[in-house]
């Protein structure tokens, strides 16, 4: 597996741990697309974008994790583009279902909301865990329609 991530300033640290948990702990394979430094005033936005392009253009990378103050900014920007299933997570729960039952391919998080070891057990069991269709299928597929109508204008 590979998956993309990236931060905002607020999140940098984070960023690092979560990282270094995918490589050593996972074997997973990982892109950081930024930013690597806490003064780095590169807007949220910005960064949500290129782990989006990294999953939408890179055969490769299917999944992204993305982390900001709140994780609110980057869920908000990751889903405006189409093919992109971000849920903001900060719980065990969530951070399971939004795969289960969601089909998320991008997990975002705050760093001023959670802390370290709950992080890296939301990312455990997000990478971990997959979709398992059954009775969330047809709603999964309806959002996918939705999509898809909105994208056809």
């Amino acid at each position: 597996m590979k998956l993309a991530i990236g931060c905002d300033k607020n999140a940098v640290d984070l960023k690092e741990k979560i990282i270094n948990f995918l490589q050593e702990e996972k074997n997973i394979t990982v892109e950081d697309v930024g930013v690597s430094d806490s003064e780095d005033d590169t807007y949220y936005p910005e960064v949500a974008k290129r782990v989006v392009d990294k999953i939408r253009n890179n055969d490769d990378i299917e999944q992204g994790i993305l982390i900001c103050g709140t994780g609110i900014g980057m869920a908000l920007t990751a889903n405006k583009f189409a093919g992109i299933y971000a849920a903001k997570c900060h719980d065990i729960y969530s951070a399971e279902r939004a795969k289960k039952s969601n089909d998320t391919n991008v997990l975002t998080m705050g760093a001023q909301v959670i802390n370290y070891k709950l992080a890296i057990k939301l990312v455990d069991i997000w990478v971990e865990s997959e979709f398992s269709g059954g009775r969330s299928a047809p709603k999964v597929e309806l959002i996918r329609e939705y999509e898809a109508a909105e994208q056809a204008g």
